[in-house]
């Protein structure tokens, strides 16, 4: 269990009207066992899933639902509670609430004191897997998150209604584990003044690599580029210098990043080489080909022959050539795996001579390439930590603060 700072922290717990609901009440009592203050606000539809007594009676706070509480000072509750914030879990955040959020509506106490907060507010999706994979709730989705909401899931599995996949709520434990490392990644920021890479150079790999086939073809793969660009802002934000060699990615560049654009495997490592130098931290977090056409064809190939073969030789190791410097950085190496997880990324940790490495399972449906959300499994010679599903952002921060960690030690 992750401890946070010693005074105390307001956290406002916003329920939806979900079958996830039933959880709350264990959430409320996992966020009290971390020190956290906890207020309850409930939708009206959450109170059909459970009621605002057991609620209060896990809080210790009488429980909000009405927009307009004769009780509160003012009748203005909404005011009240929003100021009264440090965080806000919205936990289950349903498609609905999160469609009714998404659009600035203020048509009951949950969607108002989201407007009316300057507090982070952390969106725990539940809904049917269905649901969640709509282009609708994706889009309502990346608007929050570009408008600095945080997402802490979904998770995915076999849901209430019989189906298995995307969806699920986070358990109780993971959410209020996060909400520790947000308070405690907060707090470092803090007593470093928000800038723990202040001084250090960053050099960063992303997205994938594109390997000629002909003038109108290529072999290449499903990153999105979306992991690393998150590690750049995330970098860029806590004070580094940073430097973003990307692959061919439709995103925009961070701010305060420096962006060098390529294509091959070998343009990557060419780029690589001529910027690692005095570089404090490598992070390879590209998706790098392990192989390329042997002979690019000058022209078109026509289709002709039922079938055809293709030569490859395989591509540069980027990871294990910056490994290989006599005055290398930090390297931090990134793995994406579909099955033996620990095994893998604890060979390729060896193997390359990496300091640390970053491996997910891009099995697990919702997170990994081209999703919003992930979850890595982070190992280092000496030990290693599992940083659970939440938005690539946020991991991202939690990587970083992983990386400042051992590499001061």
């Amino acid at each position: 269990m992750m401890s946070v700072s010693l005074i105390t922290k307001n956290v406002l717990l916003g329920i939806g009207g979900g079958i996830a609901a039933y959880k709350s009440a264990d959430l409320v009592r996992r966020l009290k066992e971390r020190g956290f203050d906890v207020r309850v606000v409930m939708s009206q539809s959450a109170m059909e899933f459970i009621t605002p007594l057991t609620l209060q009676a896990l809080s210790g706070h009488p429980v909000s639902s009405s927009l307009l509480d004769p009780a509160a000072e003012a009748a203005m509750g909404h005011i009240e509670l929003a100021r009264w914030a440090d965080l806000v879990i919205i936990a289950p955040a349903t498609a609905n609430l999160l469609a009714r959020i998404n659009a600035g509506m203020a048509d009951e106490l949950i969607t108002t004191t989201c407007l009316a907060t300057e507090a982070p507010i952390a969106l725990c999706p539940a809904m049917n897997q269905q649901m969640y994979r709509n282009l609708a709730t994706q889009a309502n989705l990346a608007s929050l998150q570009s408008r600095g909401y945080t997402l802490w899931g979904p998770a995915s599995g076999s849901q209430a209604c019989g189906e298995v996949g995307p969806g699920r709520m986070l358990e109780p434990l993971e959410i209020a584990e996060l909400a520790s490392r947000f308070f405690a990644t907060k707090d470092v920021y803090a007593e470093q003044e928000s800038q723990p890479l202040a001084g250090q150079s960053v050099l960063i790999t992303a997205g994938p690599t594109r390997e000629a086939i002909d003038p109108v073809r290529y072999i290449s793969n499903h990153s999105s580029g979306k992991m690393g660009f998150a590690l750049a802002k995330a970098a860029a934000d806590m004070g580094a210098a940073v430097t973003l060699v990307a692959g061919p990615v439709n995103l925009a560049t961070p701010e305060g990043v420096t962006r060098i654009d390529v294509e091959s495997a070998q343009n990557m490592l060419d780029a690589v080489m001529d910027n690692v130098d005095k570089k404090d931290i490598f992070i390879g977090c590209a998706a790098v080909a392990d192989y390329r056409v042997n002979d690019i064809a000058a022209c078109k190939i026509k289709k002709s022959a039922e079938e055809m073969q293709l030569a490859l030789v395989r591509n540069p190791d980027i990871l294990a050539t910056v490994a290989s410097l006599a005055n290398r950085p930090f390297v931090v190496g990134f793995a994406a795996e579909t099955h033996d997880v620990e095994t893998y990324a604890r060979d390729k940790l060896k193997r390359k001579n990496l300091n640390m490495i970053a491996a997910n399972d891009v099995s697990v449906a919702g997170q990994g390439f081209n999703a919003d959300a992930n979850a890595l499994r982070v190992f280092w010679p000496q030990g290693s930590q599992d940083l659970p599903a939440t938005d690539k952002l946020t991991l991202a921060r939690q990587l970083l603060s992983l990386i400042v960690k051992e590499k001061t030690k």
